[in-house]
């Protein structure tokens, strides 16, 4: 059981903060996270409601692609990641500041 905590905490990377995901979150109860890009939509449920004692609703995932950027002549590629958008159910909610 243990083990499993672990590995679930090991799926969440972070929390996204910024104007969009702070809107999600007022308006429909919604929280961004940066997950990791082997994870399911069943672990980012799981994981969340294990490390902030809430329950999820439901979890929409999107692979979201890493940008090209240049440095001088040098082409770079910034690397794809995971986003997870989970709802909570109702009179549940995830204080930031407090976890």
């Amino acid at each position: 059981m243990i083990n499993n905590v672990y590995q679930l905490a090991g799926v969440l990377e972070s929390p996204i903060i910024s104007e969009k995901s702070t809107n999600a979150a007022e308006k429909n109860k919604q929280f961004v996270f940066k997950v990791l890009k082997s994870a399911s939509k069943k672990q980012v449920k799981n994981a969340v409601e294990v490390m902030f004692g809430v329950e999820v609703d439901s979890v929409h995932v999107l692979n979201v692609k890493g940008k090209q950027k240049r440095v001088g002549k040098t082409l770079g590629q910034r690397s794809d990641w995971k986003k997870a958008y989970v709802k909570l159910k109702p009179g549940h909610d995830i204080e930031f500041s407090a976890a």
